[in-house]
């Protein structure tokens, strides 16, 4: 958002599409997480293991997932603050190759406002190589008027 101006709730429409963005995920990005996180499942850095136990490779954290998603909307908004709510349904892991990645791909669209609350819903399309791995995807942010 550097030298763009905030968003503000008056400036919103209903189904207008606000912000979309392409996030590379890596497979040294899952150990980081692994350790910041605390989670060291095998199925998230190991792929004979994730094989072994009927994934297809490697997946992501489903916690990682969900961050690098709300990162779109905290970009577009300017304030990790500004978001007062958010949740998501798990539809399907992202798959992580080893050498070259891959990529989630984030659509944010107005899908609710309250002028009163000085709130507004975006709805989050989030897919991973054309699926959607997150259902249901959804951040609140507090806007200024």
């Amino acid at each position: 958002m550097a030298g763009q101006a905030r968003p503000t709730l008056s400036a919103l429409e209903l189904g207008a599409e606000v912000a979309r963005g392409t996030y590379p995920v890596r497979r040294e990005d899952l150990v980081r997480y692994a350790g910041a996180s605390g989670d060291f499942n095998q199925i998230h850095w190991n792929e004979r293991f994730a094989k072994e136990v009927g994934l297809p490779d490697v997946i992501a954290h489903g916690m990682f997932t969900m961050a690098t998603a709300v990162r779109l909307v905290v970009e577009w908004c300017g304030d990790p603050g500004a978001v007062v709510d958010y949740g998501v349904r798990f539809t399907k892991p992202v798959v992580v190759p080893d050498l070259e990645g891959t990529e989630v791909q984030v659509v944010a669209v107005v899908g609710a406002l309250d002028p009163e609350a000085g709130t507004a819903r975006l709805d989050l399309a989030v897919t991973c190589a054309g699926v959607a791995v997150l259902g249901k995807a959804r951040a609140v942010v507090r806007l200024p008027a």
